[in-house]
């Protein structure tokens, strides 16, 4: 396979996982509604970041272990935790009233709205703690059992065939994998950002408690999965 097609081929593959839904599309929806734009870019960034360690691993020889079933359900069981975790804070912080980012104004000279110190840093108190986007988007994706699986058996077909070409055909799968995320995850994050001066705490805290909810029952799946299956 060619240079050019092992990018084609690998865009169109990636592309149609980044579509799925799943935690990292629930936690860039979220974030995005509370940072802005640039949280999907960053997620995508983390992410990024893993799999090209993944990348270089599993090219060394690491998929061997990936794929034993001891190392699936040590997985599950550690990223459905995760998300569990994750889950509880987005849910409790939505119900608690403590995900406002709108900001009170006062009117200037120019009757232009002008926002006070003390509304900003009411913001910032009543904004949820969160991990950094970069970091959050290591940590979904390694807590998720089928992005390891998916790695250990498809990546590793396209990696043993990308290194028929050697450094620039292993670079062209990457690039042509995350730039598929990249565009997906930016998408999204500029219709819920661009959004966010029409959606009122409400409206926003529901987003984020449903958001919270997914991950709740998808983290309860993955614990079922690596302790009952």
């Amino acid at each position: 396979m060619e240079i050019y097609a092992i990018f084609t081929t690998s865009f169109i593959i990636g592309f149609s996982g980044a579509i799925m839904p799943g935690p990292l599309l629930t936690v860039t929806i979220g974030e995005s509604a509370r940072r802005g734009f640039l949280a999907g870019p960053l997620i995508v960034a983390g992410h990024a970041i893993l799999e090209l360690v993944l990348l270089l691993a599993l090219a060394g020889g690491l998929s061997a272990l990936l794929a034993t079933e001891r190392v699936s359900h040590i997985v599950a069981v550690i990223g459905g935790a995760f998300l569990l975790y994750m889950g509880a804070g987005m849910a409790r912080d939505a119900a608690a009233g403590r995900v406002s980012f709108k900001m009170s104004g006062q009117s200037g000279q120019d009757g232009k709205a002008v926002e006070s110190a003390g509304s900003l840093a009411t913001a910032r108190q009543n904004a949820p703690k969160r991990m950094h986007p970069v970091l959050a988007g290591i940590l979904v994706s390694v807590a998720n059992p089928y992005w390891t699986l998916w790695w250990a058996t498809v990546g590793l077909g396209y990696i043993t065939l990308s290194l028929q070409k050697g450094a620039p055909g292993l670079a062209s799968f990457f690039t042509g994998h995350i730039l598929a995320d990249l565009i997906w995850y930016s998408l999204i994050s500029a219709v819920v950002a661009g959004g966010r001066k029409f959606l009122s705490d409400r409206i926003y805290s529901g987003i984020i408690a449903a958001c919270g909810i997914f991950l709740l029952g998808l983290g309860g799946y993955f614990l079922y999965y690596g302790i009952f299956t």
